[in-house]
């Protein structure tokens, strides 16, 4: 089987396509400097004579609440461009499987805990991250519309938060978790007596690494076939204030955590039922404590070596 990744040169490309490589199917990896998911023509002329058979789209525009909540445009125009474009060409192609990666916040901001799949769109958005929503909510829309009108065994996933290796730490555009550990790291390195934080801390937040997602892909993209998106996490959440207090921990600092309460918190929790895609054999195995750790580890090796997103 030819596996087509996009987005893989980011943090869930990677992993998606070193795990199929690892099932030891060939896997084509492309990122926006070798196919502009941006264009159509060039979008579907790559599809046409690469002939893939599963597509899985892992490229988007991503960030934390700063860059979602001040770029709104570029947040909603540009992802469903490059979602409407690649599954377009996939269709051109006559691709046979496809693998459509969303996010946690299609969920209305004031959802039921744990979040099942079915809670979609019963409910206001988060303002800050809405248009990002909107794209993955019109993503999964086009997906089984696919299904529906052309009979394509097309599926949607929606991560959890996730992180791990080669994640972006731009502070200006990076989601919490980056952003802890580069905070935390950098004030290590220099024995800086506090950090100050964004929000209250309270909010409840659900983390998922990498690996499992791309675990979770591998086994979805072969064993699901239904228009319902499923959900992918951990099912389980911690508040911010604990966790800037494990990778404060893990990074060996020792000063004081200041929280900015004029900074705003988003959705007060986001936690996922993750029962529909456990019932295909799948499990998170990688602890948050664990992985942290290992990813604190890759982000000072990668600094050193000068290979951080940054």
């Amino acid at each position: 089987m030819l596996v087509l990744v996009t987005g893989a040169s980011g943090l869930a490309g990677t992993a998606i396509a070193n795990a199929f490589e690892s099932q030891g199917q060939k896997v084509i990896r492309i990122n926006s400097a070798m196919v502009n998911l941006l264009d159509l023509e060039i979008t579907k002329k790559f599809l046409i004579e690469t002939k893939p058979n599963l597509v899985v789209s892992a490229a988007a525009k991503v960030g934390g609440i700063g860059v979602n909540n001040s770029q709104p445009v570029e947040f909603l125009v540009d992802n469903i461009r490059m979602q409407n474009n690649l599954l377009e060409a996939s269709h051109q192609a006559n691709v046979e499987r496809l693998v459509f990666l969303g996010s946690s916040c299609i969920y209305p901001r004031d959802c039921a805990q744990p979040i099942k799949e079915e809670y979609l769109m019963t409910g206001p958005l988060e303002p800050t991250n809405s248009a990002y929503a909107i794209a993955k909510i019109a993503g999964i829309e086009l997906v089984n519309s696919y299904r529906k009108q052309f009979g394509r065994k097309w599926i949607s996933l929606m991560p959890t938060n996730l992180y791990g290796p080669r994640d972006n730490f731009d502070l200006q555009a990076s989601h919490v978790l980056p952003a802890f550990i580069r905070r935390f790291v950098e004030a290590t390195e220099t024995n800086d007596p506090s950090v100050t934080l964004w929000g209250s801390g309270a909010p409840l937040r659900e983390f998922l690494h990498v690996d499992d997602l791309a675990k979770a892909v591998v086994i979805a993209s072969k064993n699901y076939d239904s228009s319902m998106h499923l959900n992918v996490g951990t099912g389980e959440d911690i508040s911010i204030k604990d966790l800037a207090s494990m990778v404060a921990s893990l990074s060996g600092f020792r000063g004081e955590i200041i929280w900015d309460t004029t900074k705003p918190d988003g959705t007060p929790r986001k936690t996922l039922d993750v029962s529909q895609i456990k019932t295909l054999g799948w499990r998170p195995t990688i602890t948050l404590l664990d992985g942290i750790e290992s990813t604190i580890s890759w982000y000072r090796d990668a600094c050193g070596k000068g290979e951080v997103r940054k």
